[in-house]
């Protein structure tokens, strides 16, 4: 669950999953197609993978990187994300 826009995962199990997502989403790049994960706020990053993890939204390498995540894994990239928009200096 998330409070507050915080999300209640382990940072650190967040960034040893998050290579698969740097690899299309990367994080020092913020003016391309693909967005930076950082930059989406909390909340939003992680209704749109459980978005693509049940179906609702439509994009099938997300849905297939989102179907092979659980509320875990999901939450704790949340948190790695909104720690690393911190230390970037995003709000």
């Amino acid at each position: 669950m998330v409070a507050e826009g915080r999300a209640e995962g382990d940072p650190a199990y967040g960034e040893y999953l998050a290579n698969e997502c740097t690899a299309c989403h990367p994080p020092d790049v913020t003016d391309g197609v693909i967005p930076p994960l950082w930059l989406l706020p909390t909340d939003y990053f992680i209704d749109a993978l459980r978005a693509y993890r049940s179906g609702e939204r439509e994009n099938p390498v997300m849905q297939a990187v989102a179907r092979a995540l659980g509320d875990e894994e999901i939450e704790s990239l949340a948190a790695y994300f909104a720690d690393l928009r911190e230390q970037k200096g995003g709000s």
